[in-house]
């Protein structure tokens, strides 16, 4: 039975949207972290500010530098999708289209940063049509990105969402449909634990039924507030750390302290989850 330390600890940059990327980096050697979950959004870093792959490449080559002076290294590579105008499920094709190829530029920037790792949630198709049509363009969006991941080595990692985030894809039952109808080795998920709470399911349930490909943790205590805030409480954060442990889970815990309460002073609440961490996780 692996077991997870402060090491296996990631912490998404998009907490510190409203600070520059060097804040962001001090703040992690301050919280005694080294894995960047790095999110693909303006301050940090946008590829929609970059002309070409090359001008892109020069930017990552920098913040990579940085991290890496740091003692740090990205672990995923989190592209925004839900707040900016892309959509895999949309009736429009151009659009999806448009989605198809930012997600390609994502997936070359992952590797530029040096992970093959590159997140993904469904959005949320338009409400007021048929669910079922969405979901077919997604499958469908989905395999044209996997057959580009395959060739490339790259892992697409697909998260469920809340209800009042999407309409798609919300439940373990939801992924596994999802996993079947793409069928591709490329494409594995990522438990996000509020939106389990929020579903019913169970984390058990998860390892249990996904196996392998149950790649990646998003977490966080209720509401994805600080670790003590919310109102999961010890026993039952821990209990998802020893459920993991249990299923031989080998990859991070990835803080996803991810409210706008948080903005102004995004240090505290990671120094503070962080901390709670230490209480039932060794440093090594």
């Amino acid at each position: 039975m692996s077991k997870i330390t402060m090491q296996d600890v990631a912490v998404m940059s998009v907490q510190y949207v409203q600070h520059t990327f060097p804040f962001y980096l001090d703040s992690m050697a301050r919280c005694g972290l080294k894995n960047i979950d790095m999110w693909g959004g303006a301050p940090h870093y946008c590829r929609l500010d970059h002309a070409s792959s090359g001008a892109a490449a020069a930017r990552i080559r920098d913040l990579r530098a940085q991290m890496e002076d740091c003692g740090m290294r990205v672990v995923i590579y989190t592209p925004e999708t839900l707040g900016y105008p892309y959509s895999y499920s949309a009736p429009d094709q151009a659009l999806r289209d448009r989605t198809v190829d930012y997600m390609k530029y994502a997936m070359e920037d992952a590797l530029a940063f040096g992970t093959n790792r590159v997140f993904l949630n469904t959005g949320c198709h338009p409400r007021d049509l048929p669910r079922e049509e969405g979901w077919k363009r997604t499958a469908d969006s989905y395999r044209r990105l996997c057959d580009v991941a395959e060739k490339w080595g790259v892992q697409l990692v697909l998260e469920q969402l809340q209800p009042y985030e999407s309409n798609l894809v919300l439940t373990l039952a939801d992924i596994q449909r999802m996993l079947a109808e793409v069928n591709s080795p490329a494409l594995c998920c990522c438990v996000d634990l509020v939106a389990m709470e929020v579903a019913g399911d169970t984390l058990e349930d998860f390892c249990r039924q996904l196996g392998d490909k149950l790649q990646w943790v998003h977490y966080s205590d209720s509401h994805h507030l600080i670790l003590g805030d919310g109102e999961y409480g010890r026993e039952k954060l821990e209990g998802y750390v020893r459920t993991l442990e249990k299923y031989d889970y080998r990859n991070c815990l990835d803080l996803e302290i991810n409210d706008s309460i948080y903005w102004e002073d995004p240090h505290t609440s990671i120094r503070r989850s962080a901390e709670y961490l230490r209480q039932f996780l060794p440093e090594k």
